[in-house]
């Protein structure tokens, strides 16, 4: 988790939501990293989760989409797309951080990864550093509404347990 917190940090540095993903082999090797990049590629798909399997299916030891027996670590709970991607690509376990009330879909909203419907069933883990993923995500909204163009702090805790944007 830690160095997906610093992909995160990095993300946020450049304006991105700090959301970092990385990918585990079965050994518990980093065989994929990801962070959010969506402003900067202009691509709506360019989230931490996603990068990190496209890192990692491209790994010249790996060579497949098929990322099974893998573990995939993120600071933010997966959204709907992100877990389509985890079913399809066969990841066999989540590890996140930080809840998401919004869009969250490994639990919070939605438990698209353990729905009776879905033949794979990754095995999900949520909450690992919560705080501080909440803290990283918190601390970047909050910038950024306080900035030159900003509304002024919005009530309620920026350090909020369940990230809720």
């Amino acid at each position: 988790m830690k160095e997906a917190l610093r992909l995160a940090r990095w993300s946020a540095e450049e304006g991105e939501v700090p959301v970092g993903a990385v990918l585990l082999d079965a050994g518990g090797a980093i065989v994929g990293r990801g962070r959010n990049l969506r402003e900067s590629r202009a691509d709506p798909l360019a989230h931490a989760e996603i990068e990190a399997m496209r890192d990692a299916a491209h790994c010249a030891d790996r060579g497949s989409w098929n990322l099974d027996g893998c573990t995939l670590v993120v600071t933010l709970e997966p959204c709907p797309m992100c877990a389509g991607a985890i079913l399809e690509t066969h990841i066999g376990c989540v590890v996140f951080g930080a809840w998401d009330a919004k869009l969250g879909a490994c639990g919070s909203v939605w438990d698209i990864l353990r729905d009776p419907h879905v033949g794979h069933k990754p095995q999900v883990v949520g909450g690992v550093m919560e705080d501080e993923c909440a803290r990283v995500l918190g601390d970047f909204f909050l910038r950024r509404r306080e900035g030159p163009f900003g509304r002024g702090r919005i009530p309620g805790s920026a350090h909020a347990t369940r990230y809720s944007g």
